[in-house]
């Protein structure tokens, strides 16, 4: 077999087998295959697409290219969700003891953030003595007692997807739907889980920037999914503006522990029944997504989500007086607000734009080496739809330094009041395969 062949038969549109897939796959992974043939190839899929048996088999021979986790000594269906990316993002911090308190095992592994904010962990470490290091034993046992754990990802999961997707990202070749897909669904499988639920943004904080693009790969993730005999589904939700109000680590702890007491953003809460609805109903605890959604908002009404997550954080070292007292939570040292400088009506906020002001603060990673401020970051105090009058505060900064003239020029570009505006829908479709 020749990658040579390979190249040549995607090039004219042709299928390829699910040998030719793994020998491109374990060869560019090993370094047999030079960057130049496996730069051709990711064209080549770009122009000429593949069909659903072709990406289940990328997908599934870039799992098999590192270590999988074995999740089976933990008792129940374990279901997974992941977000395709955005700003103030803070489904993961609500939905694991959301879906937890209703005796469902959270088996979570995350990431660190590279970008606007951290990353899962990043927040959760906004929490004094909060630690992820913890070996896979007591992962297995926090989970099986508690139904909640969360631990670093490990370093060896789809190391073939590592390798293509920085190649992809110096050679046009990203926004690919086999490519995407692939990529995102061989990280979930790799990790174990039973089951996925997807959020797949759109909007200008997103990746796909239309609906339509969004729920193409949306489509293409849940086939992958069901085809390999994980169940899968996904929800397209809208990333024109921030989810919640907050931006930065301990600020969106904050507003999850508001979130799990029914006090939280309209459409965060939002959001995190329409993903949790899914996950409760895919591991088999309801017979309906409306079933399902009740029941969460029954552990919600109860107080018994919130004690879900004291305890998460007392497992795992935590001091979990910051629920009752999130005051203990990292603070910054300055709040400066920015104005209005008009009457009007928010017309637009610029997600990506926001949560690279955010970025500057110190509140997300620039590179890989950054260090994360856990304090700062932005609270959104007016949302698209809301009315605001001249001098009132649009956005209330949380900084550790007094200059942040270019954090302020950033939000006022990015923030448009006009006469009348109105607010986007929040979930466009649900993905049920």
């Amino acid at each position: 077999m020749r990658m040579v062949d390979i190249i040549a038969k995607k090039r004219d549109g042709k299928e390829l087998t699910a040998e030719e897939i793994q020998f491109f796959i374990q060869g560019y992974t090993n370094g047999d295959i030079p960057d130049y043939q496996a730069s051709a190839l990711a064209m080549a899929i770009f122009f000429q697409d593949m069909n659903g048996r072709e990406r289940a088999d990328l997908t599934m021979a870039m799992v098999h290219s590192g270590e999988t986790i074995d999740l089976s000594a933990i008792d129940g269906i374990k279901v997974d969700k992941h977000s395709t990316g955005g700003v103030g993002d803070t489904t993961t911090l609500v939905l694991a003891p959301l879906v937890a308190a209703l005796d469902i095992p959270v088996a979570k592994m995350s990431g660190r953030g590279l970008g606007h904010t951290g990353g899962t962990i990043d927040k959760l470490e906004a929490i004094e003595g909060f630690h992820v290091e913890i070996s896979k034993e007591e992962f297995v046992k926090l989970v099986n007692e508690h139904k909640i754990a969360v631990i670093g990802q490990s370093g060896n999961l789809t190391p073939a997807d590592k390798k293509l997707y920085a190649l992809r990202d110096v050679t046009g070749t990203v926004n690919s739907i086999p490519l995407i897909a692939s990529s995102i669904m061989s990280k979930k499988i790799a990790a174990g889980s039973d089951a996925i639920v997807l959020d797949v943004k759109t909007g200008a904080g997103a990746f796909m920037k239309t609906v339509e693009e969004a729920k193409e790969l949306a489509q293409a993730m849940v086939s992958i999914g069901n085809s390999v005999g994980r169940k899968t589904m996904a929800v397209i939700s809208d990333m024109s503006q921030p989810l919640g109000y907050a931006i930065g680590n301990a600020l969106e702890v904050r507003e999850a522990i508001d979130t799990l007491q029914g006090k939280g953003p309209a459409d965060l809460e939002e959001l995190c029944l329409a993903l949790g609805s899914q996950m409760v109903y895919l591991a088999g605890k309801a017979t309906s997504l409306e079933e399902a959604e009740e029941k969460l908002r029954e552990v919600m009404r109860s107080g018994k989500a919130l004690d879900k997550f004291k305890e998460f954080i007392r497992n795992q070292g935590g001091n979990e007086q910051v629920v009752d007292r999130p005051e203990l939570l990292p603070q910054a040292a300055y709040q400066i607000e920015v104005p209005a400088d008009q009457d009007g009506v928010v017309a637009a906020i610029t997600a990506d734009e926001i949560g690279t002001a955010a970025m500057k603060l110190g509140a997300g990673r620039a590179t890989k080496e950054s260090d994360i401020d856990l304090a700062v970051g932005l609270m959104l105090n007016k949302k698209i739809g809301d009315t605001v009058r001249k001098g009132e505060s649009l956005v209330t900064i949380h900084a550790n330094r007094e200059e942040v003239d270019e954090v302020i020029r950033m939000i006022r570009e990015h923030i448009q009041i006009a006469d009348h505006a109105v607010a986007p829908q929040l979930v466009y479709d649900v993905v049920t395969g």
